[in-house]
């Protein structure tokens, strides 16, 4: 093989396994985004023939209000988890954990500690280092982003799960409701509450349990050597 070859191949290679985390649950949240569309239409179209009404193909249903707002509800509650464990974890802390900063860390620390400003490096990002807006800008733009995420996503929800209550309020010959109204009736609410309170548990499950458990080569675990009490060490 010639040496043109085998660096190519090596590029390939290198990409693939450099961005393995990312391409790896990308593509498994394709395959279970498709098995999610196939269980959901075959229990929508259960309910359809308990109503005595006509089944719907799979495109119809991907194109439904019912996906729409199964899919919305879910994506809404992850990003608000994060948002909420970005920013967080910026004043709270949580001895022993690898999720946790120091306590003695607490808060937005110094441009030192953060490489900002006068600080920042030949490899920093070019707005890290300006003293302007935007740096303020791009110091918060994950915890931003995630924000953003999330009131967009329950935006979403909201107008995909508006039409799909009506679609069976008209089903059962009820009036059906406007967008105003739908936001302050129990079923938007429940559906978005479900999802918040289970995201919580969660983050509050990891933030304890990797305290006192380990996960050898995984940087969410403190090395298994490390000391239970040890914060902000991951392994």
């Amino acid at each position: 093989m010639s040496a043109r070859g085998a660096r190519s191949r090596s590029g390939r290679t290198g990409f693939w396994r450099s961005n393995s985390l990312s391409l790896a649950f990308g593509a498994a949240f394709l395959v279970v985004l498709a098995a999610q569309a196939v269980a959901g239409r075959a229990e929508f179209n259960e309910q359809l023939a308990v109503e005595g009404l006509q089944q719907v193909g799979l495109g119809d249903y991907l194109m439904s209000s019912d996906f729409a707002v199964d899919v919305t509800e879910n994506w809404q509650s992850e990003f608000l988890q994060f948002f909420l464990y970005i920013f967080g974890t910026v004043h709270l802390v949580q001895r022993g954990s690898p999720e946790s900063k120091p306590p003695d860390r607490t808060g937005t620390e110094s441009e030192r500690d953060q490489r900002m400003g006068d600080h920042a490096r030949h490899d920093s990002p070019r707005w890290a280092g300006t003293k302007d807006w935007r740096q303020g800008l791009f110091s918060r733009s994950l915890g931003l982003t995630m924000a953003a995420l999330f009131l967009l996503s329950w935006l979403a929800q909201s107008v995909s799960g508006v039409s799909a209550y009506n679609d069976q309020r008209l089903r059962q010959l009820q009036d059906p409701l406007g967008w105003g109204s739908y936001l302050g009736s129990a079923d938007f609410w429940n559906r978005s509450l479900q999802n918040w309170q289970s995201e919580l548990l969660a983050v509050a499950a990891m933030a304890i349990l990797s305290v006192y458990l380990r996960q050898r080569g995984s940087p969410e675990s403190k090395p298994v050597g490390a000391s239970h009490a040890a914060t902000g060490v991951e392994g």
